[in-house]
């Protein structure tokens, strides 16, 4: 089994602000964000699939998804129910792992 230490004190935090740094975000049709990070990295996401989920419920309502915006510490927020990891967002839009964006990470296999 393969154990993945994602302490962030393990990596640089510089290397963590300037990577994980959203500066714009845009709601698109069908529960899509439009997403800038501060690596110059940009694009689309798809979160569709949290539609109606617990909390996203609140996303029945169009105009509550429309009101994104980048919060507290980077979140990408909606309300002070809803907000998403940049990081996770950031992973799933350049399709990246975190060893690929985190070489420093400390990585160990275990038997298990």
């Amino acid at each position: 089994m393969r154990i993945v230490d994602y302490d962030r004190k393990s990596v640089l935090n510089e290397e963590i602000d300037s990577v994980f740094n959203p500066i714009e975000v845009k709601a698109l049709p069908h529960y899509r964000l439009w997403l800038r990070y501060a690596d110059g990295v940009a694009g689309e996401v798809d979160l569709s699939y949290l539609v109606g989920r617990g909390v996203f419920t609140a996303w029945d309502d169009r105009k509550v998804f429309e009101k994104v915006h980048i919060g507290a510490r980077g979140a990408i927020a909606w309300n002070d129910d809803i907000d998403l990891c940049p990081d996770a967002l950031y992973l799933r839009l350049t399709g990246k792992t975190p060893e690929e964006v985190f070489p420093k990470l400390n990585v160990a296999e275990i038997d298990a």
